[in-house]
């Protein structure tokens, strides 16, 4: 399913790119972003599930937010590929912003993690996928830490 997903949104940007509409279409999570610091991290950190839905149809995520030497860290791996580390993270307004390209059969494409904090200890969760060609949307549960 992830594969079909990644798929649309590497031909959709292709299309798009090649039409000059890409530049032109703004998704939410492309804007500008202000420093995140470490102290700033401590809402997202730990590990979340992402549980998305988009165009064609649902993704689940594993994304992991941490901090090493002050610096904040992320990995995401979804059912059928493999980690992939992020280490450009952000903020826009409450929202965690991580920013990261992967190699998608040749392909690379750049995707843009969000989490934002809702009303009633909730989060939302949004992947953008090449600048707004495709966009996944749906919630983030932290998952509990397993005592020692």
């Amino acid at each position: 399913m992830i594969r079909t997903v990644i798929a649309g949104a590497v031909l959709t940007a292709g299309l798009l790119a090649s039409s000059g509409v890409a530049a032109a279409q703004g998704a939410p999570a492309a804007q500008s972003a202000a420093p995140f610091t470490a102290a700033d991290a401590a809402p997202f950190l730990g590990e979340w599930t992402l549980d998305l839905q988009g165009p064609n149809g649902p993704g689940v995520f594993t994304l992991i937010v941490k901090v090493e030497k002050e610096k904040v860290l992320g990995e995401i791996s979804g059912a059928t590929s493999e980690p992939q580390p992020i280490t450009d993270i952000s903020r826009s307004g409450e929202s965690l912003l991580l920013r990261y390209t992967f190699n998608y059969e040749g392909t690379a494409v750049d995707a843009v993690v969000q989490l934002t904090p809702a009303p009633e200890r909730k989060t939302t969760a949004q992947i953008d996928f090449a600048g707004g060609a495709y966009v996944m949307t749906g919630t983030a549960t932290r998952k509990e830490k397993v005592a020692p």
